[in-house]
């Protein structure tokens, strides 16, 4: 992979100063802001919504990546598409229709994403690649940040690195979990190219160090 890209996840920041983070993280180097939304349903926890989504949007010139660990998720999409979001991923198990949901992130303007959590299979992926711009996978399960990275990920990592390379599609592979400096070219060699790390550069006081030590093991690997 010549490109890579980091993924600041917002679930970590200081949400009192939220604008002034994403300012912060972008001017410290980041690619993407990565935007968690959990339900209390889906998953055990209850974060942000479209109106978070569209109070940033303005702050930054990156994409928003955002990552629905709801369920169900079609009532939503557009709500985050007119917020302001480029990137729209979900997980298989929250959609009774996962080609349908795919073409209605992409119509609503977004590019469009699976997310697998750590147990779940691969095999939804046979019937939709063509409609697919990311595929996210979890090292951690989903719900809170700060956890810590699932090593069994990398071999999965290699699996949709392969399904990518065979399909000759422009796909992103995305990892988001425990995502460190000491683990991120790890990672990047399995064949991801899209980092989220939370806690990592969030929880640091210079999240510029943080990025820069990352993009220095990624480019070492």
């Amino acid at each position: 992979m010549s490109t890579y890209r980091i993924a600041p996840s917002i679930l970590s920041a200081d949400f009192a100063r939220l604008g002034e983070e994403v300012r912060n993280v972008v001017a410290a180097g980041a690619d993407i802001i990565h935007f968690d939304v959990m339900d209390n349903h889906y998953v055990p926890n209850l974060t942000i919504g479209p109106l978070v989504c569209q109070a940033i949007r303005p702050h930054v010139q990156v994409p928003i990546d955002v990552h629905l660990m709801i369920k169900p998720v079609d009532r939503i999409i557009p709500d985050f598409a007119k917020a302001g979001a480029n990137i729209i991923t979900f997980h298989p198990e929250a959609s009774e229709h996962i080609d349908r949901t795919l073409q209605l992130i992409r119509d609503s303007g977004c590019k469009a994403g699976l997310v697998f959590n750590p147990a779940t299979p691969l095999n939804y992926l046979e019937h939709v690649m063509d409609k697919l711009d990311i595929i996210l996978l979890m090292s951690v399960n989903p719900g809170f940040g700060g956890q810590s990275f699932i090593p069994e990920t990398l071999k999965k990592i290699a699996a949709v690195r392969k399904l990518i390379d065979a399909s000759g599609r422009d796909i992103m592979l995305e990892v988001d979990g425990g995502i460190k400096v000491d683990n991120i070219a790890a990672a990047a060699k399995a064949g991801a190219d899209t980092f989220v790390a939370g806690s990592a550069i969030f929880g640091q006081p210079d999240y510029k160090a943080v990025i820069n030590a990352m993009r220095a093991n990624l480019a070492a690997q």
